[in-house]
């Protein structure tokens, strides 16, 4: 329902799920029935309101597991520190650690953001095929946030080749001015999602990047073994 903009039809859900519709309909009964599904007086089914306090609820966890693994990144270079999700083609943040300085980048949890011009994001596309970045392109476009920001489509599956090739994805000012930013996909996450550090490009300057890189593949790393602590039955 929500890749398919929220409201559906019956018949729509049968055909994307590829269950019959005697079983789509007594499974939206069930989700009607607890606040999870609205029927709409055009007998199509929107998602419903226990929707928003279960999401809400879900990032609040995310930050609070996550939140460790951030604030040591910050202890350790002193820069603001941020996990992302990739949702409905877009990024959106789910935690962060705020850097100890007074100049600072501060990125507000739940902000969502273009993939493309963001180093999360273009950390998380470098993980999909070409095929699936292609598609995420012609849903919402590669808008200029800065007259850094990659426009292009095929520059942009250039850089997505690098990225892949070294493991991390770098934001030049391409979301913000004087803005910098390293990013690493952690593996195993249930909706891609990347870690990152960002600052301002005159502090996490190339040469800081670089040095922090093994700290986000230890943070990536210690992320997936979060995730998979939390799939786990008890």
């Amino acid at each position: 329902m929500a890749q398919a903009g929220g409201v559906v039809s019956l018949s729509e859900l049968a055909e994307r799920s590829g269950l019959p519709v005697p079983t789509i309909h007594r499974l939206l009964r069930t989700l009607v029935s607890g606040g999870y599904v609205r029927q709409l007086p055009s007998r199509r089914y929107s998602l419903g309101p226990r929707l928003i306090q279960l999401g809400a609820t879900a990032g609040q966890v995310s930050g609070v597991w996550a939140q460790p693994i951030l604030d040591r990144l910050v202890d350790r270079w002193g820069e603001s520190a941020n996990l992302a999700s990739l949702d409905r083609d877009m990024m959106v943040y789910v935690a962060q650690a705020p850097s100890p300085h007074a100049m600072r980048t501060f990125t507000e949890v739940g902000r969502r953001v273009h993939p493309h011009c963001t180093g999360v994001g273009k950390a998380v596309l470098a993980q999909l095929s070409d095929e699936q970045v292609r598609s995420i392109v012609a849903r919402v476009g590669l808008p200029a946030q800065t007259d850094h920001t990659v426009t292009d489509l095929e520059t942009l599956l250039r850089e997505l080749a690098r990225i892949r090739q070294r493991g991390y994805a770098v934001d030049e000012e391409e979301q913000e001015i004087g803005v910098r930013c390293y990013a690493m996909a952690v593996p195993g996450a249930a909706a891609p999602s990347a870690v990152s550090i960002s600052g301002p490009a005159v502090r996490l300057t190339p040469e800081l990047g670089l040095r922090a890189v093994p700290s986000l593949v230890q943070a990536a790393h210690e992320l997936t073994l979060a995730l998979s602590d939390q799939v786990q039955p008890a």
